[in-house]
């Protein structure tokens, strides 16, 4: 056979290669659209398990989602990074694993910066290090209840977070003889011109310093007498925020058990920073998130003064049972953060990040409504599979309440309740509920915001449901295993409500 046969031939088997790969492909990309609860427009890894986002960063116009993976099982497991990334939040692409156990231990969670001056000296021929701080936790050392079985170590990456090499003197920052010492934020502080670093030591925080990220230096404690102290402290994140010229810094704790409805959950802490003490300017306690199923949450790094959140929308309560088959673990949709100031004291407003404005679609949009008994508005979200924001305002605070529901009558309720003043989420009937004994009950949140009026935002993604009421003033999360996507959906209310500005988008499906 002569060469350009040959040629021919080759080409042609490429061709029908690339064929079907492409084929395939988008059989992968409809069979995971199509599985049962998978979210549409949430990230979720492809299979096995998933829990805390950690190392987040933001470089070179890419956000890079790093989390706690298990890539052998749909159960925790052996802690591994794994990693994703996104310019917009909704389209993400997977990327290899970052970093595997060893025989330090497994890799939990931890964070990732920007190393521009090279402090670290870990950068080569130019190229600006990206620095991984993070928990190794020996289960052999933990088995032998050793106390010293958590330690915190780094990697580094050289090609912009692609591939990773982990630093030979690991680890950094030896135990100092504790159980829970884990979870390391690390910013700059460009005041003290050091890396400050925020870590989980049992149920309170513990912030270092350092240089230069290998050597570390304690300087104070926070926590002992402050918050709540129902379970472990862990994955803390401290930054600093402005509200009408004023710097506020603001200090996440995630905690286990000891969430306000049970389980999981994030509260936080606004005062002063001085680069060694943190000082808060309350006692009050405030959570980010009031749902059962925003976790271990952080902001990504390296964005200036816009802070991005995500979390990861499960709950350790129940986060092993729960009725997916291929994967479990999903992220949060991405949240902007914003200080806001109510009675004199500092809140933080979360709201979906601004890119989702892009994707929203919009179905039905009402200016004013009276709210007589009920508003049926299942003809506009019956082919929506699910994915939907809607939002409204309501200009006297009667009750009122979102009944959102499929043919099979599974039945998620959210609302407001003028007596108690609260917002709240009831998935008593809303599917799948017997994985565990306390996940079919009505989660509460109290009302921050002092108008006369109220907000709501819902965001609906097949399998949950996130409620930012006032601006993001009270968020709720809330994942729900119905039989088939909610199609359905009424508003009813006591009294004569006065609805404004009623509007559903539909939100496309990026799986």
């Amino acid at each position: 056979m002569n060469r350009k046969i040959l040629m021919i031939a080759f080409l042609s088997v490429l061709t029908i290669g690339s064929s079907l790969r492409n084929v395939v492909k988008a059989q992968q990309q409809i069979v995971v659209g199509a599985e049962q609860h998978r979210p549409q427009f949430h990230f979720s890894p492809k299979e096995h398990w998933m829990n805390d986002p950690n190392g987040m960063v933001y470089y070179k116009g890419v956000y890079h989602l790093f989390y706690q993976y298990y890539p052998k099982g749909t159960v925790w497991g052996p802690m591994h990074w794994g990693h994703a990334t996104t310019k917009d939040f909704f389209h993400w692409q997977e990327k290899p694993i970052a970093l595997f156990p060893d025989s330090l231990g497994y890799i939990f969670s931890g964070s990732i910066v920007v190393d521009e001056q090279n402090t670290s000296g870990l950068g080569k021929n130019g190229k600006v290090p990206l620095v991984a701080i993070f928990t190794h936790h020996d289960p052999k050392l933990e088995a032998k209840k050793v106390n010293t079985f958590q330690n915190q170590s780094i990697a580094y990456s050289l090609d912009e977070g692609n591939t990773w090499e982990k630093y030979s003197g690991n680890p950094v920052l030896p135990n100092p003889g504790i159980t829970d010492f884990r979870d390391p934020k690390v910013m700059w502080y460009e005041a003290g011109k050091k890396w400050i670093m925020t870590l989980a030591t049992k149920d309170r925080i513990t912030f270092y310093s350092s240089k230069n990220l290998k050597e570390w230096k304690k300087e104070s404690e926070f926590g002992n007498d402050l918050g709540a102290h129902g379970g472990v402290w862990e994955c803390p994140d401290l930054f600093p925020m402005e509200h009408n010229g004023k710097t506020v810094w603001v200090l996440l704790v995630s905690i286990n058990p000891g969430g306000p409805n049970g389980g999981s959950a994030t509260q936080y802490f606004t005062g002063n920073f001085d680069g060694s003490t943190f000082i808060p300017n309350s006692k009050a306690e405030k959570w980010l998130d009031y749902g059962t199923d925003n976790y271990a949450g952080v902001t990504w790094s390296n964005t200036g003064k816009r802070k991005v959140f995500i979390g990861w929308m499960n709950n350790w309560q129940y986060a092993n049972q729960v009725p997916t088959k291929k994967w479990r673990g999903a992220a949060t949709i991405a949240r902007d953060l914003v200080l806001d100031q109510i009675a004199g004291d500092f809140y933080v407003r979360s709201v979906p990040v601004k890119e989702m404005n892009a994707y929203l679609k919009p179905v039905s949009k009402k200016q004013a409504l009276t709210l007589n008994k009920e508003i049926d508005l299942s003809a506009y979200t019956k082919d929506l599979n699910g994915r939907i924001k809607l939002d409204f305002g309501f200009n006297t605070l009667n009750s009122m309440e979102i009944a959102l529901s499929n043919k099979e009558g599974n039945k998620l309720l959210v609302g407001y309740d003028t007596k108690t003043k609260t917002y709240y989420i009831d998935r008593t009937n809303s599917g799948a509920s017997d994985f565990e004994k306390g996940f079919a009950k009505k989660h509460t949140a109290p009302r921050i915001a002092k108008s006369e009026s109220g907000k709501i935002s819902l965001i609906l993604d097949v399998a949950s449901a996130e409620l930012f009421a006032d601006d993001g003033l009270t968020v709720m999360t809330d994942i729900f295993f119905p039989e088939r996507p909610i199609d359905r959906i009424k508003i009813s209310g006591a009294g004569k409500q006065k609805l404004t500005n009623l509007a559903i988008s539909s939100i496309p499906s990026f799986k």
